[in-house]
């Protein structure tokens, strides 16, 4: 069906003529009407379809010469770069018309998306978690929203928005337009659509979802040893051109990114630890062509639409059939054609017969004339997880008895040095007693508490005295001997005290 016969809005059939959108795809034609019509929709539709304009082109024509300065329209989608993807399609489509938009997710700043919440954006496109952040803040309101579209919502699903998507919904007005956008119907999707939707236009729910026709497939019997020099040789003889390789991990997709580099060919990798800087700017090269080569793992998978991209390449089997339907859904869009390989190692047999049972087909097999199949590679591709594990394992017990070690020989040392100040102190105090000279102290009766001096020592003094005995004598005692104890020893013979008149009292 031709784009004239939606009967959309002059200035949109403009962008979709310059797009070089001619003929609706069977999404488009079963989507538009109804959304037109303003009613709900539930759509199951595989990816590459055609799906973005599907929903895109009746909120902008709806929207068309109403006042500005409002929010009407918010689009929720799973990754930061579906929601850029969905914002630069809205731009091209738009172009001739005064609608804006924006995207709003994370690893950026919040300044600019602020901005957009402040003005009222005709439509926001954003992912559920950074949107919840900004719901915190009170210039985040979209009390005048009419439409809401959930596109992948399966995907949301996967990767645990559900609970922020019935968060989120929280914030909005329940009197909408709703657009339900999914590529598989599992039965949590299910009972969200029937909590969301009124009476909607179903499209496609019961069909089943399988890559592309335009997609040619096969199977590349492969050790996983082997894969990398195989994927390598594959791109020498020029049997890949631009590709998207996908690997089942992070880390296998860093240690393939190095390995092609150590192999000249120039790539890029994009994944959940890259900052999102580095992930706008692997995709933006790959697109430019700068890089022959995008390494990615399955956040890439939907919503990512490469222009002619040639080929798809499964590094890894993935789990689950409908990720390999997305994967490969990269290649072939809107109808073109495009290749998709899978290498597949004994142990992923199994995957790969799922597959093969998911879209009813086997594939074909595919052996490499003059690669060396039985050769062994120099280094490891991947050191095992159980290995790898293993290896953290045993590192972190040596830190751990490292820092007990350490700690033991603190706690010593503590002790030690404690010790030998309660040496020193005790040693100090003996040592230095004898130095001094024993200074009776008065007894508050008058009577010395010291013993009595050596004799001939001649001393008579009494602490706190005059330095003589009250007497006025200034020494002796009895010749020769030493004072009685408890006297003076000053004065007369015998140790009374003329002025005391006897001993002391």
């Amino acid at each position: 069906m031709p784009f004239a016969g939606f009967k959309l809005h002059p200035d949109l059939l403009r962008g979709t003529k310059e797009l070089g959108f001619t003929r609706a795809t069977p999404i488009q034609e079963q989507a538009i009407p109804p959304a037109l019509e303003g009613r709900d929709l539930l759509a199951c539709a595989m990816t590459g379809s055609g799906k973005t304009a599907a929903f895109l082109l009746p909120i902008l024509h709806r929207l068309m010469g109403k006042p500005r300065g409002t929010t009407r329209a918010l689009i929720l989608t799973p990754t930061r770069e579906l929601a850029a993807q969905i914002e630069d399609h809205l731009k091209q489509l738009a172009v001739h018309t005064p609608l804006s938009g924006a995207a709003i997710f994370g690893g950026v700043g919040m300044g600019p998306q602020e901005h957009a919440f402040r003005s009222g954006v005709d439509v926001l496109i954003a992912t559920p978690g950074r949107l919840l952040d900004h719901f915190k803040q009170p210039y985040a309101k979209l009390s005048g929203l009419e439409v809401l579209v959930l596109d992948e919502a399966d995907r949301m699903l996967d990767m645990g928005f559900l609970p922020d998507i019935k968060r989120v919904l929280k914030h909005l007005p329940t009197k909408r337009q709703t657009l339900f956008f999914s590529a598989t119907m599992p039965n949590p999707i299910i009972t969200l659509t029937k909590e969301l939707l009124h009476n909607p236009a179903t499209i496609n729910l019961e069909r089943k979802s399988t890559p592309a026709i335009g997609i040619r497939q096969a199977v590349y019997a492969v050790s996983q040893e082997l894969k990398p020099a195989l994927f390598v040789e594959l791109m020498r003889r020029g049997d890949i051109g631009n590709v998207i390789v996908f690997t089942r991990t992070k880390h296998r997709a860093n240690r393939l990114a190095d390995y092609l580099t150590s192999e000249g060919v120039p790539n890029a990798k994009i994944h959940g630890n890259r900052s999102q800087a580095q992930r706008t700017e692997a995709l933006e090269g790959f697109k430019s062509g700068r890089y022959r080569c995008l390494v990615a793992t399955d956040i890439v998978a939907r919503g990512i639409d490469v222009e002619q991209l040639e080929h798809v390449v499964n590094f890894d089997v993935p789990h689950l059939p409908e990720d390999y339907i997305h994967r490969v859904g990269r290649t072939a869009r809107a109808d073109a054609t495009g290749d998709a390989f899978t290498f597949v190692s004994p142990e992923e047999e199994t995957d790969l017969s799922a597959i093969e049972r998911a879209i009813s087909k086997r594939l074909p097999r595919v052996i490499v004339p003059g690669f060396d199949y039985a050769t062994k590679p120099k280094q490891r591709f991947e050191v095992p997880i159980a290995e790898r594990i293993a290896d953290i394992r045993a590192r972190k017990a040596e830190e751990r008895k490292r820092a007990k070690e350490k700690a033991d020989r603190r706690a010593a040392h503590g002790a030690g040095a404690a010790g030998a100040s309660r040496g020193g102190s005790s040693r100090g105090a003996s040592s230095s007693a004898p130095s001094r000279p024993a200074r009776p102290a008065a007894s508050g009766d008058g009577r010395s508490s010291a013993a009595p001096p050596a004799a001939g020592s001649g001393s008579g003094r009494r602490r706190g005295g005059s330095g003589r005995s009250r007497g006025g004598s200034s020494g002796g005692g009895r010749p020769g001997g030493s004072s009685p104890a408890g006297r003076s020893g000053g004065g007369r013979p015998g140790g009374s005290s003329p002025s005391g008149g006897g001993p002391y009292k």
